[in-house]
């Protein structure tokens, strides 16, 4: 971590160039350096709200049955 710091544009500069970049810290990985249009290819398109529930599966193949047992008495 000690040399990204030091070398920080450098470090910027590969992971545009050459792909993410892993920064260790006493010899193992803490954080990945990458491009921002990686970043946001990895985080994909936001969604508005009508297309979340859009995306929802209809569940019209679910088996609900329901339990024919009567129902319990609850003293209230």
């Amino acid at each position: 971590m000690q040399t990204a710091k030091q070398r920080f544009s450098e470090l910027v500069e590969r992971a545009v160039h050459e792909g993410p970049q892993i920064v260790t810290r006493y010899g193992k990985p803490v954080v990945a350096v990458l491009d921002i249009d990686e970043y946001r290819r990895l985080l994909g398109a936001p969604m508005d709200f009508k297309e979340f529930l859009l995306s929802i599966p209809k569940g019209d193949d679910l088996e609900i049955e329901r339990s024919k047992e009567p129902a319990r008495v609850i003293d209230l």
